[in-house]
């Protein structure tokens, strides 16, 4: 699908607004035309001195009925032009949220989001422009040139109308050059606005870790090469309009000043009335907005070719990710998980990051999950809430395959609580809920309780009604993280995912949110990934993952007689403990004295 195919699919939704606003418009330019006649009857009239009163009234009140007329017309093509504009660019607003909600975690990783809010609000607005007020300067050109050479050249002189339209077909080609040379210059601009707004997305998010580093100094370096880079690519742009607006003026000055002179020539020796002279010199006046509304239309064209195709990339991006043709409506999930050789190998690298695993997790066990840093922890719960691909047969939940299951199905059934702990710039409440279609504040109390944020949550001025900022940046790590574990038991699903969702908090908080987490998890299935052994030692099932590969499986107990990696992981953390034990009475200690 080209650009214009892309766009046309949107601009025939609103077909009959265009078509209305395009009738009013040639009405309001057909009734322009004769402004110019009745002023230079007007002046026929006094001149001959053959003006009465009553004429002169005559005459305006046609100026004033035209007038009001115009005035009126200019509305309504404004209502149903821009309107369709508008109810345009929403439409591709709306979908393009949509597409981008449908797309993979893959394309995420690719794009930023610099770069996808500048096509959100910067593009679309060039696009809104190219299909309302670009057009509406076409049609506008076309019509009102055309009307008003038609007057020049039979109400006025057809010599005079072909000398003053010289100049004119100069116009005419130079704008066609000038949309060529415009278009990658607008393009190179929007993607240096791009940059730009990725730049300071990511500096007004990271604005604690650059303190902390002491780089505001490097960071404004770096902001001020991406502004100097947009202001480049903007002068770029006004400098081709700097000197094509200056040559248009010009070149209607040179029309105006043929009318002049050899229009004049002609009034004095009788060959025109001075009131068409007038007339003419009004109509001449009458085509300079079409000609500079070529060249902006030209320009908004340009603008919004170039933000179309930027627009459109993102439709073009099929998401890796989606329901199968085999896809089958599932109304509840059990929570029995398979998995079968599972190897997974993520875009654009070479090596497997999990490799061979096979394992049978049934409904209402609690599975953890252990090992170094980069060993695949995290993509294992991926691949369970499907964020990626697998290979048919490698992972069953409920014995079906999970490439079988609708993802709405799928993720309906499934609570999650990644490392990020991401909470939205909203209410505590709000954040709690946001799994279920229904707030239920007792059921938000009771999921508070039960992750220990229940007393921290009362304690601020405004309780559940707290705002937690951007990404909850008001809260405490701790806090957020307890405050998403909420969030995910609200949701009560046969299945809970806790990706290193303990880590910031101390060991008494751990030891009473595992403790509510066994009370409240009977018979439903349960994922721990940890880096504490503590954290997953009571679990049915413990998975020790080292370079993708599941090493050891079994129960704390089974696992310690192994003396393998998990013994040496488990007596090393004691080893910590007990020193950081020592070094605390030690501190204490010497505190003392």
């Amino acid at each position: 699908m080209n650009s214009f195919e892309f766009i046309w699919q949107y601009i025939k939704r609103y077909r009959f607004r265009y078509i209305a606003g395009i009738i009013t418009l040639f009405f309001v330019d057909f009734f322009n035309i004769f402004i110019p006649r009745v002023t230079g009857a007007i002046t026929d009239g006094l001149t001959a001195q053959a003006m009465d009163m009553p004429l002169v009234l005559k005459h305006l009140a046609a100026l004033l009925l035209l007038g009001a007329g115009l005035a009126l017309g200019r509305f309504f093509w404004r209502f149903f032009l821009f309107g369709a504009s508008r109810s345009i660019e929403k439409n591709l607003r709306d979908d393009m949220f949509a597409h981008l909600e449908k797309l993979d975690v893959e394309y995420y990783n690719e794009h930023k989001t610099g770069d996808l809010m500048t096509r959100f609000t910067s593009d679309l607005n060039m696009i809104r422009m190219a299909i309302g007020p670009a057009i509406i300067s076409v049609f506008d050109a076309t019509v009102m040139t055309a009307m008003v050479i038609i007057q020049m050249v039979f109400y006025v002189n057809i010599r005079l109308t072909l000398l003053a339209l010289i100049p004119m077909l100069f116009i005419c080609v130079g704008e066609i050059y000038y949309g060529k040379i415009m278009h990658p210059r607008y393009k190179e601009r929007q993607e240096a606005v791009s940059d730009l707004t990725d730049y300071v997305q990511e500096s007004f998010s990271g604005v604690r870790v650059i303190k902390a580093f002491v780089q505001e100094r490097a960071q404004m370096y770096g902001f001020l090469k991406a502004n100097r880079h947009t202001m480049d690519k903007n002068l770029n742009v006004v400098r081709l309009q700097a000197i094509v607006m200056p040559l248009l003026d010009v070149i209607i000055g040179l029309s105006s000043l043929i009318t002049l002179i050899y229009g004049g020539y002609l009034a004095l020796v009788g060959e025109i009335t001075l009131g068409r002279f007038v007339a003419f010199n009004q109509y001449i006046n009458m085509l300079v907005w079409p000609m500079l509304a070529c060249g902006d239309a030209i320009n908004m064209f340009s603008q919004g070719s170039a933000s179309i195709r930027r627009v459109q990339e993102i439709f073009e991006q099929k998401p890796a990710v989606h329901d199968g043709d085999q896809a089958v409506r599932v109304p509840a999930i059990r929570g029995d998980i398979t998995l079968s050789h599972l190897t997974f190998i993520h875009r654009g690298h070479s090596e497997p990051t999990l490799k061979d695993i096979s394992l049978e997790i049934p409904a209402g066990t609690t599975l953890a999950i252990i090992g170094r840093t980069g060993n695949g922890k995290s993509t294992l719960v991926n691949l369970l809430l499907h964020l990626y691909n697998t290979k048919p047969g490698m992972i069953l939940i409920d014995g079906q395959d999970i490439g079988s299951i609708p993802l709405k199905d799928l993720r309906e059934h499934i609570a999650y609580v990644p490392q990020d702990n991401f909470l939205f710039s909203d209410t505590l409440k709000s954040n709690i809920s946001f799994g279920v279609e229904e707030t239920d504040m007792d059921a938000v109390v009771r999921a508070a309780r039960a992750s220990c944020i229940h007393e921290n949550i009362i304690s601020f001025p405004d309780g559940y009604e707290t705002m937690v900022g951007e990404r909850g940046v008001t809260l405490s790590g701790g806090q957020k993280q307890r405050s998403s574990i909420a969030r995910a038991l609200m949701k009560d699903a046969p299945i809970l995912i806790l990706d290193d969702a303990l880590s910031a908090v101390d060991t008494d908080t751990e030891e009473q949110i595992l403790k509510n987490l066994k009370e409240n998890r009977r018979g439903k299935t349960t994922i721990l990934i940890a880096h504490r052994i503590s954290t997953i030692q009571n679990a049915d099932i413990i998975m020790v993952l080292e370079d993708g590969e599941a090493r050891e499986v079994g129960n704390h107990a089974s696992l310690m007689e192994q003396n393998g990696i998990y013994r040496s992981m488990f007596e090393k953390q004691q080893l910590e403990a007990a020193m950081g034990e020592k070094r605390a009475a030690l501190t204490g200690k010497g505190g003392g004295r």
